[in-house]
């Protein structure tokens, strides 16, 4: 009884936090008709406001982000186009992200360089996952499958490592640049501030809840490599 409750008490640990995040920004993504403008309107107004005149706006269908290395913001179309605290909200932050970059804020380029090792690592490690089977049928080379299944889990476990020590870029995004030109710029009403720093935490702790869902996969790999 005792072990079952603790495998439930870590799965919400895992997956609680991707479950709350969707929670939040679904649930405050209904269209505000006395909000100002959508999230694509607000984010070009802070690319203007700021003179960021080398940063650029699009639309992504694989998740809102900031892109350091061709200096974008990406939204996704709810967002782009959507016209509620959550679509302001997260387009803020985006743009915090931006900001952090003009600024050369050291965490943040600490964690592009770590992102790109990690791109290299995980196209690696997915050209190893598909030697595994043929390693293993082969006599005597059973032993380097296991090695390249270790590799494999290891890439996972760097990606997971990489989301969690960066924590700290995302709440500054949040809570160091996106809620004080929200506020200070009047573009949502006071009223409204409580429920915007839930929506910035959510989006905040996107990159943790991912870590959370990677280090489910990291156990299941370590499952498989005692078998």
């Amino acid at each position: 009884m005792v072990i079952v409750l603790a495998i439930i008490a870590l799965l919400a640990l895992l997956i609680g936090p991707n479950i709350w995040v969707k929670r939040v920004l679904k649930k405050h993504s209904r269209e505000r008709k006395d909000l100002p403008g959508t999230g694509s309107e607000l984010a070009n107004h802070l690319i203007k406001r700021f003179e960021l005149t080398d940063v650029s706006l699009e639309t992504t269908e694989k998740g809102d982000h900031y892109d350091p290395t061709s200096k974008t913001i990406r939204l996704t179309e709810s967002v782009y186009q959507g016209k509620s605290l959550t679509a302001i909200a997260t387009a803020a932050h985006e743009f915090g992200h931006a900001l952090q970059h003009h600024k050369a804020y050291r965490p943040l380029l600490t964690r592009t360089a770590m992102a790109k090792q990690a791109y290299y690592v995980q196209n690696a490690a997915s050209i190893a996952l598909l030697m595994i089977p043929f390693l293993s049928m082969i006599p005597g080379l059973a032993v380097f499958a296991r090695i390249v299944l270790i590799f494999v889990i290891g890439s996972m476990f760097f990606s997971a490592i990489i989301h969690l020590v960066t924590l700290p870029v995302e709440f500054d995004a949040s809570f160091g640049r996106a809620l004080p030109i929200l506020q200070q710029g009047d573009y949502v009403d006071q009223r409204d501030y409580s429920t915007v720093r839930k929506i910035l935490l959510a989006c905040a702790l996107t990159y943790v809840s991912q870590a959370m869902i990677g280090v489910l996969n990291f156990g299941r790999w370590i499952r498989l490599l005692k078998r």
